[in-house]
């Protein structure tokens, strides 16, 4: 594992950059500002992997306690204002110092600017071990409170962001950037695996997917997924997904809708869909009577009790056994058999699952020897009919963090903002995190850059406005998250450059964006 090394520069960011320069840029090279001076390795003719880091002041982030405010879908860290002045007022009646910080909403956002609410804090401590003594007091006065560092809250002139960033010049770099499920559209492998087996010369985590078993199945995308020209999971109607058409050297952002429909002995039904546990749908923006909502809605499963999927010999599993049925397909879209859920998907074949209402509807018209045809249509967010051939992929993320060369992320419209919930908008958008992002300037270069995160006194990640504006002074034009998380990771000739949150070590994902040299 390699950790990056440092840097000596101004940033856009408003913070200090300290450290060393390795490498020296050649007089045709165009080095953005920011990694002018960070270490340099040029990894291959038209790729160049800088890293360093970004420092706030010394001494400027610490330990403190946050208490948590009661909510339906659990503690929150912010409340409204009455509510946060209330607890503070508590607190002291209790022997407690606290304090009421308000939290704005950052330039750029979808949403009117204002506070998205207010947190309430005691204490400020060097040590981890003080600052836990604190919140065992707080939560024995009859509180609810939680140990921070407060390097993760995204103030300006706080935390650290230890940063590799590739650029990529594709009139230099003679290869493709591709989107890999590794070996099963079902199954979650690690980045490291994925790009040894595609001999990748980089490799960069890639988009949402399901992680436990209750949302689903586990490594599926948790939105579109297109690989190969091949339609392996729906759209999340709604949010942003990264696609590669032809050799992927011209990435773009655009907003996808699926629209699939099967048909048999003349009827009609549309299919909810595809490589997903029918009823359960990750971050939503599904169709037909979803619950509670058919808008995108990040890190929420949706439900509903009458669906019908599509599985595809890709997804390496079984299908999901359990109440409904389904119908086994061959290559012509023919009916095999009707039998109950859960099997085997045949080689070349498919099968169609229905539960609830879809499962009658499946009973009444799939007959072995007879065709159930699968109509599947993609649709820009204009509703014109986008067309994908065999070398095109799509993955899937967001939100959007610049368009046009401007920072304009759409956390309302990507689901980021939930329903009746900003706590999310919170604690995963604007406050920092490890992530993974992408974007294009105005040469065309490709720039994928990816920050550790969650780390404290080592590194913290960004806010998600940190990023877009690191991402736009890099000179991107467009530009958009990936998963982050312990999701985040860069691989180089194999080698992991970043280093993974999870105590566990490199988290097993669901894809990854490869760059593959011609072979």
């Amino acid at each position: 594992m390699t950790r990056p090394g440092k840097a000596a520069a101004a940033s856009l960011l408003a913070v200090t950059l300290m450290g060393t320069c390795a490498g020296t840029a050649t007089a045709s090279d165009v080095v953005p500002d920011p990694v002018r001076d960070w270490q340099r390795t040029e990894v291959s003719p038209g790729v160049t992997l800088y890293q360093g880091e970004v420092q706030g002041r010394p001494g400027a982030d610490f330990w403190t306690v946050t208490v948590q405010f009661a909510a339906p879908n659990g503690p929150q860290q912010l409340g409204a204002e009455p509510d946060a002045r209330a607890a503070a007022e508590r607190l002291r009646a209790s022997g407690f110092e606290p304090r009421v910080e308000r939290v704005d909403w950052p330039s750029g956002v979808d949403v009117a600017p204002g506070p998205v609410g207010w947190r309430v804090r005691a204490g400020g401590f060097g040590g981890r071990d003080q600052a836990a003594e604190l919140e065992r007091q707080v939560d024995a006065a009859g509180f609810d409170a939680i140990t921070e560092w407060t390097g993760a809250d995204a103030m300006p002139g706080t935390g650290i962001a230890r940063t590799s960033v590739a650029i990529i010049d594709p009139a230099r770099f003679d290869g493709e950037l591709t989107a890999s499920y590794g070996n099963f559209v079902a199954g979650r492998e690690k980045l490291t695996d994925m790009s040894a087996q595609r001999d990748a010369t980089l490799g960069i985590n890639a988009g949402f997917f399901v992680v436990e078993d209750k949302d689903g199945l586990p490594g599926a995308p948790a939105g579109i997924g297109v690989y190969d020209g091949q339609l392996q999971s729906a759209a999340t109607n709604g949010r942003v997904a990264l696609v590669l058409d032809g050799n992927g050297m011209r990435p773009r952002i655009a907003k996808l809708s699926t629209e699939i429909v099967a048909s048999a002995r003349g009827q009609q039904l549309v299919v909810d869909g595809i490589n997903r546990i029918p009823g359960r749908i990750r971050n939503c923006g599904g169709l037909g009577g979803d619950s509670p909502t058919e808008r995108p809605q990040h890190d929420v499963t949706c439900t509903d009790p009458d669906e019908l999927v599509l599985f595809t010999d890709e997804l390496g599993a079984s299908t999901p056994a359990g109440d409904g049925v389904e119908a086994v397909r061959d290559a012509t879209g023919r009916v095999v058999e009707v039998r109950p859920a859960g099997g085997p998907v045949p080689p070349g074949g498919t099968v169609v699952q229905g539960v609830g209402e879809a499962a009658n509807w499946l009973t009444a018209n799939a007959r072995p020897g007879e065709p159930l045809l699968v109509d599947q249509q993609i649709r820009d967010e204009r509703g014109a009919p986008v067309h994908f051939g065999p070398n095109d992929d799509v993955v899937n993320g967001g939100p959007q963090l610049v368009r046009d060369g401007q920072v304009q992320m759409n956390l309302q419209e990507d689901g980021i903002i939930r329903d009746g919930d900003r706590s999310i908008a919170y604690t995963w958008g604007l406050k920092r995190n490890p992530r993974s992002i992408i974007g294009v300037d105005a040469r065309g270069r490709i720039i994928l850059a990816t920050t550790d995160g969650r780390q404290p006194g080592f590194s913290d990640g960004w806010g998600l406005q940190e990023a877009a504006e690191f991402i736009r002074s890099m000179g991107a034009v467009d530009a958009m998250a990936l998963d982050g998380g312990g999701s985040a990771g860069m691989v180089v000739d194999g080698q992991l450059v970043t280093n993974p949150s999870d105590a566990t070590g490199e988290r097993a994902i669901g894809d990854a964006l490869l760059l593959l040299p011609r072979r």
